[in-house]
């Protein structure tokens, strides 16, 4: 091995980290919850547009550390399209050829967005499909496969070293309730909710951990059985869920779980991007709602104190899928009744 090579690809990585500035902390305001603060960590604004740049720029990082990635290795991941997106930058920027295996119904501009950064996308029919088939082409290419479901929750320094944990907490300082009552997010590899899980813990935080999951996911029934060998047909909420229980997903540090459906998701996203003015993504819609349900909660109780939620990834990516109505109504079905609720809930509040 190189290790000449390895050494600047690792300079390469580090200095893209020193280049990019730490994602912004939004504070959201909720006029019929004046004594809750809610904030939004917009992961949105990374060079790769969504959360999963951490877990790529990670990732990368261990790999090289680990000898698994050499210079000319094919690096091959299954993905649902914004981890691919981020580890087609990383491949690009250490001239490695990429190949996402990614679902057929994967987002067009998550698609476009691989093969700017030069990756090719390898389609398969059912999203459960994306393991085997990543192990095969890693095998007959003698390639890497990055695995990110597997190796998320170890290959990310949970202590601290910039992590979105300690990125949350240090921006909290010179809040009023700079402690967090919940941070509430989904799952898609279940890395981020290990990290900021154990991170919690680690710091001593008074802080809880809501984790929210869409429908057809395996997560939340998991956290419910213990049963590892649970299996469904996934998720319609793209980059959260999963169809079978992921390696990184670690419910001992998950204080609440609750489902979300996939309508109000969809639902809430609208609604947040309207008190935003700018688009998110489905996923975000899937943690606001469990945000929403942890104020309420507390309001009932009389408690004051803030909640911090993730911004996934922005809403541009999906204009033909989650913002065209036709297509919501076809995949996701009416969400009338979601629209209803939601507005019962922030009519309650």
């Amino acid at each position: 091995m190189s290790r000449e090579w390895v050494n600047q690809a690792i300079e390469n990585i580090q200095a893209d980290f020193q280049r990019s500035a730490d994602t912004h902390l939004i504070k959201l305001s909720v006029s019929s919850l004046p004594d809750i603060d809610f904030y939004l960590k917009d992961e949105s604004t990374h060079p790769t547009g969504s959360l999963k740049h951490r877990l790529a720029r990670s990732l990368y990082l261990y790999g090289l550390a680990n000898g698994w990635i050499r210079k000319g290795t094919p690096i091959i991941e299954s993905s649902s399209g914004s981890t691919a997106v981020s580890e087609a930058y990383f491949a690009k920027l250490l001239g490695l050829p990429f190949i996402a295996v990614v679902p057929q119904n994967t987002a067009k501009r998550k698609i476009e967005q691989i093969e700017f950064y030069g990756g090719q996308c390898h389609f398969v029919e059912k999203p459960d499909a994306i393991y085997t088939e990543s192990e095969r082409l890693a095998k007959e290419l003698s390639g890497h496969y990055m695995d990110q479901f597997t190796f998320a929750e170890r290959a990310t320094d949970w202590r601290s070293n910039n992590n979105i944990a300690c990125s949350i907490f240090e921006q909290m300082q010179h809040e009023p309730h700079p402690i967090p009552d919940w941070i509430v997010m989904a799952a898609g590899t279940g890395g981020t909710s290990a990290t900021i899980g154990r991170y919690i813990r680690y710091q001593c935080y008074q802080t809880r951990l809501l984790v929210v999951d869409p429908d057809n996911s395996v997560f939340y029934p998991y956290y419910q059985s213990g049963d590892t060998s649970l299996t469904g047909c996934g998720s319609r909420i793209e980059g959260i869920g999963r169809p079978r229980v992921e390696p990184s997903f670690i419910p001992s540090v998950v204080d609440d779980m609750q489902p979300v459906a996939d309508s109000l998701s969809v639902v809430t996203m609208h609604w947040l991007s309207e008190q935003l003015g700018r688009k998110v993504g489905p996923s975000t819609g899937t943690n606001m709602w469990g945000a929403l349900q942890k104020a309420k909660a507390m309001q009932q109780h009389g408690r004051t104190g803030s909640i911090v939620t993730l911004i996934c990834d922005s809403g541009e990516r999906y204009p033909d899928t989650y913002y065209d109505s036709d297509w919501v109504s076809r995949t996701i079905g009416d969400t009338t009744q979601a629209q209803q609720q939601l507005h019962k809930l922030l009519d309650e509040l």
